[in-house]
């Protein structure tokens, strides 16, 4: 709900010069663009409305601009004008209709109107707000404001300098998509994505969302705008010039100045609900749940070429947490802004119970372990379905047969991952091997043992030149095996305790995140219920959790990584910019470390030590107990919501992922191998 601000600042926007009631005769597209093979352009027109809060902003410069394409690509000015007014604007513009172009709007309120502080250059002020629209025609009725500002500021803050936007595809049309998950571009207001379940009210990010508008309330009211763009500055970067850079340079560092910030958010309460005190982090931290009644328990994450998040689910879905449930029997589908995707969910091709193990190949099939999951009571024996894995073609069809590519010795699979050849690599938590499927062939499967020396294998990932690392979580190690599965080294010391997810870096590091106390049922050594009660009442950060560094020579510091965000790790990930990243079965919270690359972390920060606060990491209340970790083509960070918190063995499961928007590097997909940026 917005309130509307004091009658003096409604004068104030109000009293624009009368040369600017009119909109501006629209600019030509620029030659880049004409030169472009594009389908055939049209003339389209674009109208709008510019406002603070529910007052219009008169006499602001209007640029329609299409988003340059690739990293160092510069957006078209395709339109500009000024609002009348009465705020409104009429563009008009010549654009193909490009699906995967993506449009936004800026507006910059003028340095000389009053109650606006001057800071600018060309008679504009530091006031800018903008609206991502997407493709063109997307929104021909768009509202420009602060919190239409906030949304693109975070959905598109890994694709942002001084206030452009440019990125490869599909991460800036997919990010754009996310950032109408929060605002809404065409009436203005809150997304109705945030405003309700399960979202809305069972989170904090809607109040979040609204002290982020607010901080922007102050500004335009031109009460704060200096102390804004001080707070909003990174450190070691130069201080942003207008209000939509300060957002996105808050969305990339949100653990700075946080106090500070939040006081100036308090300034002009134009947005509510808002925050009654100030976060940990200023993220935006959003829950996915398809229809509602597909997620139960999943387990990790995957995403294919369009950005689309593929998910394993430990149970087939049930809301009462009291009845019992069976394990998963689908391999789950996302849009990148978290709609079930048509045809969605795919059945058949042996899932049952699948846990922590689901990858992409090189040709675009899907992989998932079949674990055996399922709740206390259900009445199927888990032992007859966990020994085989599952294969999907990239539109969901079954590849493999009912009951699963039973082969290469496959026992209760727990991690997967494909290496470039096509070879998909599985860990057998409940064999004490490997099983290696070269090319993607199960008929040439082979079951790699190492003896004693690799107990419970749980994660497992491919570095740069083509080793495959797993970690051995019975045994408190990782095992290095060659491309053709001979073992190469196994690795001990530097805090390796329990350890679980592992994920390699573009510099050929592996790290792993050490859980400290997991028991892992597995070898039918433990059951869930006594996973449950380790980790049940903890209250703070378990021993031995924490994440080692693994040098591609196999040598791992003294000591492994440890800071207030680490709280019973289990998956691990690393970014475009190899920073890594940290889901924890505890404790309701994302930890963000620096990589081996120092040049892409804050300045002052170390590897291995945490960007993410060092006392909380990122936290939200949207998150329960996490497995999985990825990030998407846009920079978003995903998490399984795997169990509840107080977790009820008959159905432990989890029904959302979480996804904190904007944060990382973004990464190509599908990963296959170490991660690259798009």
């Amino acid at each position: 709900m917005r309130r509307r601000p004091a009658a003096l600042l409604v004068a104030a926007v109000l009293a624009g010069p009368a040369a600017f009631a009119a909109a501006a005769p629209a600019a030509p597209a620029t030659p880049a663009a004409v030169a472009e093979h594009r389908p055939v352009e049209a003339v389209r027109r674009q109208s709008g409305v510019v406002r603070d809060g529910d007052c219009p902003i008169a006499a602001a410069e209007v640029t329609l601009y299409r988003a340059g394409e690739g990293e160092r690509g510069r957006p078209t000015v395709l339109a500009r004008g000024r609002s009348g007014a009465d705020g409104r604007f009429e563009l008009g513009y010549r654009s193909s209709a490009d699906p995967d172009a993506v449009l936004y709007l800026v507006a910059d309120a003028p340095a000389d109107a009053p109650g606006v502080a001057p800071a600018g250059q060309g008679g504009r002020g530091p006031v800018r707000l903008a609206a991502v629209l997407g493709a063109p025609d997307a929104f021909p009725q768009a509202v420009v404001d602060e919190q239409t500002t906030v949304a693109a500021a975070y959905a598109m803050a890994q694709f942002t300098e001084q206030s452009r936007i440019s990125g490869t595809r599909p991460g800036v049309r997919n990010a754009a998509a996310v950032s109408h998950n929060l605002a809404d571009v065409a009436g203005g207001g809150t997304a109705r994505f945030l405003a309700t379940a399960p979202n809305g009210d069972q989170t904090s990010t809607l109040q979040a969302f609204n002290g982020l508008a607010n901080l922007l309330a102050g500004c335009v009211s031109g009460r704060t705008c200096g102390e804004l763009l001080r707070a909003a500055a990174r450190p070691g970067r130069p201080e942003p010039t207008d209000t939509f850079q300060a957002l996105v340079e808050i969305a990339r560092a949100p653990g700075v100045r946080v106090q500070e910030l939040f006081a100036l958010s308090t300034v002009r309460p134009l947005f509510a609900p808002a925050l009654p005190a100030a976060p940990t982090a200023w993220t935006l931290a959003l829950r996915y749940q398809g229809d509602g009644h597909e997620l139960d328990g999943p387990g990790n994450i995957a995403f294919d070429a369009q950005g689309d998040a593929w998910v394993v689910n430990n149970y087939r879905f049930g809301a009462d947490p009291h009845a019992s449930v069976c394990g998963g029997r689908a391999l789950l589908r996302f849009t990148p802004d978290g709609r079930t995707v048509p045809g969605s969910p795919y059945r058949g091709g042996g899932v049952y119970g699948a846990g922590f193990g689901i990858a992409f190949d090189p040709t675009g099939d899907v992989w998932a372990g079949n674990f055996g999951f399922q709740g206390s009571g259900c009445p199927l024996d888990a032992s007859t379905r966990y020994r085989s894995v599952s294969q999907f073609a990239p539109d969901g069809t079954a590849r493999s047969p009912r009951t699963g590519w039973q082969v290469g010795g496959i026992v209760q699979p727990q991690g997967m991952a494909a290496d470039r050849d096509g070879t998909v690599w599985v860990a057998n938590c409940g064999g004490r091997s490997v099983t290696r499927i070269p090319h993607g062939d199960p008929a040439r499967a082979q079951n790699l043992t190492a003896g004693d020396g690799l107990v419970k294998p749980f994660g497992i990932t491919v570095d740069p030149g083509g080793q495959v690392w797993v970690t051995g979580h019975g045994s408190d190690n990782v095992v290095a095996l060659a491309p053709d599965g001979t073992p190469v080294r196994a690795v001990t010391g530097g805090g390796l305790k329990k350890p679980m997810g592992a994920a390699a870096d573009s510099l050929g590091n592996v790290w792993v995140a050490n859980s400290g106390i997991v028991p892992l049922p597995c070898e039918n050594d433990g059951t869930a219920q006594s996973l449950a009660d380790a980790v049940s009442g903890l209250r703070a950060p378990g021993e031995g959790a924490s994440v080692t560094r693994v040098n591609p020579d196999g040598s791992t510091p003294a000591q492994p990584f440890t800071n207030g965000g680490l709280f019973v790790p289990w998956g691990i990930a690393v970014d475009g910019d190899d920073n890594v990243w940290v889901a924890n079965f505890g404790g309701q919270r994302l930890a963000q470390l620096c990589g081996a690359r120092a040049g892409a972390c804050p300045t002052g920060v170390q590897p291995g030590e945490p960007i993410s606060p060092a006392a909380t990491g990122y936290t939200s209340d949207g998150l329960l107990r996490n497995t999985g970790v990825q990030i998407d083509p846009s920079g978003n960070v995903w998490l399984a919501n795997n169990w509840q918190t107080v977790p009820l063995q008959t159905n432990p499961g989890g029904h959302e992922l979480v996804v904190f928007v904007g944060l990382a590097a973004p990464v190509r997909t599908p990963l296959i191998g170490a991660p690259q940026r798009p």
